[in-house]
Formats: C-alpha cells, sequence, structure tokens
C-alpha cells in the first residue's frame, strides 16, 4: 500500500515450451545462451524489473534444464504444441485464483527486450482501459511476421497473421512481436473463445484481440525498436542476438567509465561489472561472474570468468581467469598465468607462464615463471598455502596440500613435497654434480662412432 492506494497487481506468462527444431540441438531453445546467460533468464530478469505479484514459465515436457531455470517461479506445462493460445491456456492453473489487473505474455526466446518497453506495455493498458495491449515493431522486410491493422483512431483492429492475409494486409509495415499485455479479469474468458480453423489448425493468441473488439472491448499498439524483439530460432538468429546485446553490453560499460580499446572485440558476459578507468585492451573475453574494480588493466588476449579483481591490478596479456580467482588490490597477473580457485594477497604478482589452482598468496609475494602448484592426483584437489612477502622461484613445483611461509623463498627448478617454514629457504633438486673435460670425451667419443 503507497498513499492510501494498493498498486495493481501484475502477472508475467513466459511462453518456454518451444523445441526450437532449427536450432538442431537437445538443449531447449530458450536455455541457448547469450553473453552468458540462458535466453529464458534474461526474460526473466527483465520482467522481474516490473515487480509482479506472480511469474510463470510454460514448458514443454521433459525440459528439466528450463524448470531449472526458472526457480523461484512457477511452472505450467504445455503437453501439446497447440498454438500461443493453447499456451496461455496452460498456465491458468499456475497463476491461481488471486485475480490480477493486468497479465503480461512474453517469450523466453525474445532476450533483447527492455523493462522499459515493457512498462510502457503496462502503462498503456492502464491508462485507455483497453482489454489488450499489443507490443508491434516495424520490419523491412516483413516477411512471415503476422500484421497489426490499426482503425481510423489509431485503436487495433485485428491482427491478421501472414499465411491469411490479403496482399493489401501484407503491404502493412506495423508487425506483431506477439508481447501483450491483457486485462488479467478478462485473460481467459477471451483465451477460451479462440478456435483452431485456421490453416495451421492451431488456437493463436493473436485472435484475442478481433474477439474482444467483438465484445467492445479496445486493442492498442506500443511500438518498440525491431532490435529489441528479435526472435531466436536459430543458430544464425542466435549469433545475430548475441552481437545487438554485445553492443549494448559494450556502450554502457563506456558510458559507465570504462575504456574498451577496441570495443568490437571485446566480449561481456550479462552480469560483468567493471569499475571506472578500467582499461580493456583488444580481444578480450568476459565469462559470466566477473567484477572489476576500479582502475583495472586488462591487457590483450585475456580469458576471465566467475573471478573478481581488486583495484588497480594489472592483468594480462594472454592470462587466464578461472572460477573462484580473487585478487585483491594491485595485483599483477602476467602473460600465459592461469589461476583457478586462487586467491592472491595485495600487491602479490605472478608475471609468467605460471599455473596457480586451489591456491592462496599472501600479500607482496612474488611467484616466479614456471611456477605450478600441483594440486591435483587423480583423485581429489589439495590446497597450496603461500604466505605473505614469499618469493617462489621460477619452475618450482608445489606438490599440495603444502604451506609455504611468510617471507620464505624457494630456490629456482625446485620441487617443493613439504611444508617451509616463515623465512626459510627450501631447495628441493638434485645436486649439481660437473666432470671437467668430459663434454670434449663426449664429443669425440661420438665422432668415431658415427666415422664406422
Amino acid at each position: 500500500m503507497e498513499g492510501g492506494m494498493s498498486r495493481n497487481r501484475l502477472a508475467v506468462v513466459v511462453l518456454a515450451a518451444g523445441k526450437g527444431t532449427r536450432m538442431k540441438s537437445a538443449l531447449p531453445k530458450v536455455m541457448h545462451e547469450i553473453a552468458g546467460r540462458p535466453m529464458l533468464r534474461h526474460v526473466l530478469d527483465t520482467c522481474a524489473g516490473l515487480d509482479p505479484d506472480r511469474m510463470v514459465v510454460v514448458a514443454g515436457p521433459d525440459m528439466p534444464s528450463v524448470e531449472a531455470a526458472a526457480v523461484p517461479h512457477a511452472i505450467a506445462h504445455q503437453l501439446e504444441q497447440r498454438g500461443t493460445g493453447h499456451a496461455v491456456g496452460c498456465a491458468r492453473a499456475a497463476l491461481g485464483e488471486a485475480p490480477f489487473d493486468a497479465v503480461l505474455v512474453v517469450y523466453g526466446d525474445t532476450p533483447l527486450i527492455t523493462v522499459e518497453t515493457l512498462a510502457r506495455m503496462v502503462e498503456e493498458r492502464e491508462r485507455t482501459g483497453a482489454a489488450v495491449v499489443v507490443l508491434g515493431m516495424r520490419v523491412a522486410p516483413p516477411n512471415a511476421y503476422g500484421r497489426l491493422v490499426l482503425d481510423g483512431s489509431g485503436d487495433l483492429d485485428a491482427i491478421v497473421e501472414a499465411v491469411e492475409a490479403s496482399p493489401g494486409i501484407l503491404a502493412l509495415d506495423l508487425c506483431n512481436s506477439g508481447v501483450m499485455v491483457i486485462d488479467g479479469a478478462a485473460l481467459f474468458g477471451l483465451v477460451d473463445r479462440v478456435r483452431d480453423d485456421n490453416s495451421k489448425g492451431e488456437f493463436y493468441l493473436t485472435d484475442i484481440v478481433g474477439i474482444a473488439r467483438g465484445d467492445g472491448r479496445r486493442a492498442r499498439v506500443v511500438e518498440a525498436p525491431a532490435d529489441e524483439l528479435v526472435g531466436v530460432n536459430s543458430r544464425a538468429d542466435l549469433a545475430a542476438a548475441e552481437a545487438i546485446l554485445q553492443q549494448r553490453l559494450r556502450a554502457a560499460a563506456m558510458a559507465n567509465g570504462a575504456t574498451l580499446v577496441d570495443p568490437a572485440s571485446v566480449f561481456l558476459a550479462a552480469d560483468t561489472v567493471l569499475g571506472r578507468d578500467v582499461v580493456i585492451g583488444p580481444q578480450v573475453v568476459f565469462g559470466p561472474g566477473v567484477t572489476v574494480g576500479d582502475r583495472v588493466q586488462i591487457k590483450p588476449f585475456c580469458h576471465i570468468e566467475g573471478a573478481r579483481i581488486g583495484a588497480g591490478a594489472i592483468i594480462g596479456p594472454f592470462a587466464r581467469l578461472r572460477p573462484g580467482t580473487v585478487l585483491a588490490d594491485d595485483v599483477h597477473i602476467g602473460n600465459f598465468v592461469e589461476l583457478k580457485n586462487a586467491e592472491m594477497g595485495p600487491g602479490a604478482k605472478a608475471n609468467h607462464l605460471t599455473y596457480l589452482g586451489d591456491a592462496t598468496i599472501g600479500g607482496g609475494s612474488n611467484i616466479g615463471a614456471g611456477t605450478i602448484t600441483v594440486n591435483y592426483d587423480g583423485f581429489g584437489k589439495y590446497r597450496t598455502e603461500i604466505g605473505a612477502r614469499a618469493f617462489i622461484g621460477s619452475n618450482s613445483s608445489l606438490v599440495a596440500p603444502i604451506k609455504i611461509g611468510d617471507g620464505a623463498m624457494t630456490a629456482a627448478g625446485s620441487v617443493v613435497t613439504h611444508d617451509v617454514e616463515a623465512d626459510a629457504i627450501a631447495i628441493g633438486r638434485a645436486r649439481q654434480v660437473d666432470k671437467p673435460g668430459r663434454a670434449a670425451e663426449f664429443r669425440a667419443l661420438q665422432r668415431a662412432k658415427h666415422k664406422k
């Protein structure tokens, strides 16, 4: 309650039962990812921005991945593919008995739609009292999209599917996106009157517009850019949607204070968080779950996923940060260094050719080139703990589980198999033995052998 008035109740129905046969995939269509997130999650997260009272995902049979992605929202099942009207009808029980002022119907394969557009639709229905508000777009050429036919007053008179349309209707360029906001009290009264007497033998949700108009109710149109309403039905569509979303994410990153040296070659995840004055070089890829602090430099050809990077850090070039990586402020990670489930304290450095997995490295420590934390024995993973201000010599193998104390050192080329106390030097290599003159003798023997 605000100011003594109740907020209009809104429900959302997400249609996600399509198999996506043109994707040629065992994965349900809406589970294919753009910017590191399934399309269904994009739609659900966008709709959540409307603060709806209930959200229902309509899934097909045997779609456990869709049901898992829909959590915590309700699931309804469309056991037969009988059209969009039938799909909405399948959500009846999941919506429950509580009345809604409006029900938003969206599609799980339109991941680029924005919360601002959906909010305009909800506001238009509240403003006009329309039975249905349809989201339209201008597409050239309109091809197989249904056409929106307006009357003289600008209200929506009918939606005509392309396969049912006359040449005159096909000449219209205002197209149906499929997204609707419907009067909650009228929804199922309209849906129950939809018939399947069309060329496909399906129950078209679009028919509710004509039914509502026949009842003397209004229908309205809200327009949105076609880029928001890209539907994904093939791998090519998926790539096109990815390209559009990447452009949005790059623009937002730069508007918020990050420098992308070559924006077109940087790929961001939907949840990438970049601080101010971050500089990102060409050919950098962010997977899901990355947070980057202020003033970080990420040099070219890095791949970063599931990592948290502190302020002032320098990463790359050619670095790989895998999930579980946590870098404190001013850490340096150099070329061909890989981290996995590793933490590095303030000012720690690993500048060359190193693998640090399942490790904790204290502040100010230096990890020499070629260092490996030997964290896996074929059965289990084990942790390496390195204290503050330690110096790990080049080409060291640290066989976990192991602890290296504060200020300790390991000699270059060492295989370290047990704990090293603070301020100690560990030397874990064979003793060097020199044989004076033996090199010349060896060469002479080899020459004589090859002359025979």
